[in-house]
């Protein structure tokens, strides 16, 4: 749980330190050696700009040693300040050891003197507006991950405190469940049902997760409540005091001392899936900028017709999450309304309508769905995070309502533009097929997948498959 939830500051936190070393570096060799302080440099060291890496990843492997990138459940200036004081002392002591093994030429003491303080002056103040900024952040909602506690008790509570008390992590705990409403009484979160509306209540709320903290007198219902959240895509968290025997899969990460079981459903490989969103927002990003003259032609030709040229509707994102999904109106303008009088002309089986010779789809329409026109402005909700390049198309709100529990995992992952079962199975009638396709890809998931993907998607929106 730490290692997940806390990757995104510590990778912030490493990335502003390594850059910030690097900066100082610069900005004092520049005042005490003038404008020309490379050459006086490469006096000592003919490769300056390698002197700045090794540098700034030493900085950085001195903050590691001193535990300056774990996570906090209760950070304070002060602790900070003495952490960081001690990375000081040992980069300074690992620096003069340097220039002694290798017996370099004398370097500044001035400089030197300056440098040590000034590194710790400005990670110092960085670090705190960092740590702040990003709490604040997480305090407005912003990419926080909401948990269902299964339990109502002490054990419950005090683990649903501990989960909140790590702000840095975005946890937010919605609501107990428990067979004992008397339990919650008094408690900081609502009493949200009994153990067998668990299904029910995951389908109503956004939950990311599900910390399972019973007695060991409900020792019971572990495995069929860990299937069930499993089923539906949910990360289950259970402390280890309350585990009886560890399931056939999961791994044990700490929680301010505290060993919690981990069963992660979809990917978690953190680096990995920051490079997906890094090259999501790439791509969107340029896409956005160089298909603006397209953008402009296929909008003047919808409003020709009359009415607006895109078309805005409530989609489900990830874990229920509801966003504002974007695409050129292909359609009339009343096309919602008639969905009702079409039902029966539904050629696919399942949670999911589609009809080949839709009457409510415009001549213009007709072209820019042959190829695949109409979803480009989904660049847009790609860019602000609701949705990815690849991923499980998302689904409207009243289709998930019908939803069995294993339909539900595909809400795990982040919805994409395309996905595996658009370049596989894009002409199959069964809904469950489309699913299956979408779990594929969850369990499969890495970089090279997305790859592959896209590179199919490309020659078949072009043929206007």
């Amino acid at each position: 749980m730490i290692r997940r939830h806390a990757s995104t500051l510590r990778a912030l936190l490493m990335l502003t330190d390594g850059l910030l070393a690097a900066v100082v570096l610069v900005g004092l060799s520049w005042l005490r050696f003038g404008a020309d302080w490379s050459v006086w440099w490469r006096q000592i060291i003919p490769n300056a700009e390698a002197l700045l890496i090794v540098f700034a990843l030493g900085w950085v492997m001195a903050l590691a040693l001193n535990g300056l990138y774990r996570p906090r459940a209760r950070w304070s200036i002060r602790s900070e300040a003495w952490d960081l004081l001690r990375a000081t002392v040992l980069m300074a002591v690992a620096t003069f050891a340097v220039l002694f093994w290798f017996k370099l030429p004398d370097v500044s003491r001035l400089f030197l003197v300056l440098l040590f303080p000034t590194m710790y002056a400005v990670a110092l103040v960085t670090r705190a507006v960092l740590r702040l900024a990003f709490r604040q952040a997480r305090a407005r909602g912003r990419n926080a991950r909401y948990v269902l506690v299964i339990g109502a008790g002490p054990r419950a509570q005090a683990f649903a405190s501990m989960i909140e008390g790590h702000a840095d992590l975005g946890l937010v705990v919605i609501g107990l469940l428990d067979d004992e409403p008397e339990y919650a009484e008094g408690a900081k979160w609502p009493w949200l049902g009994k153990l067998e509306d668990l299904e029910s209540v995951m389908a109503g709320n956004v939950i990311d997760e599900v910390a399972i903290c019973l007695p060991f007198s409900q020792w019971e219902y572990l495995d069929g409540i860990a299937y069930a959240a499993e089923e539906s895509g949910k990360i289950v968290r259970v402390p280890m005091d309350v585990l009886q025997h560890p399931f056939a899969q999961g791994k044990v990460e700490d929680l301010e001392g505290t060993p919690v079981y981990s069963l992660v459903s979809g990917p978690d490989r953190t680096l990995a899936l920051w490079i997906k969103r890094a090259f999501d927002l790439f791509v969107a990003a340029v896409g956005l900028v160089m298909l603006s003259p397209l953008f402009a032609v296929v909008g003047w030709s919808i409003r020709r017709d009359g009415g607006p040229a895109l078309f805005r509707q409530k989609r489900v994102g990830l874990h229920g999450r509801p966003f504002e999904i974007v695409k050129f109106r292909s359609m009339t303008i009343d096309a919602e309304e008639r969905r009702a009088e079409l039902e029966a002309h539904n050629e696919l089986e399942g949670h999911v309508f589609k009809m080949t010779a839709d009457p409510r789809v415009t001549p213009m329409g007709r072209t820019i769905r042959r190829w695949s026109i109409d979803e480009l402005p989904q660049l847009w909700n790609v860019l602000r995070g609701d949705m990815s390049l690849v991923g499980p198309r998302p689904p409207l709100a009243t289709e998930v309502s019908d939803y069995d529990l294993w339909h539900r995992r595909r809400l795990s992952m982040k919805p994409g533009i395309t996905g595996l079962w658009q370049v596989r199975s894009r002409h199959e009638t069964v809904f469950d097929k489309w699913v299956e396709d979408d779990l594929e890809y969850i369990d499969r998931w890495s970089l090279w997948l997305d790859l592959q993907i896209l590179v199919r998607t490309i020659p078949a929106a072009l043929e206007g498959r």
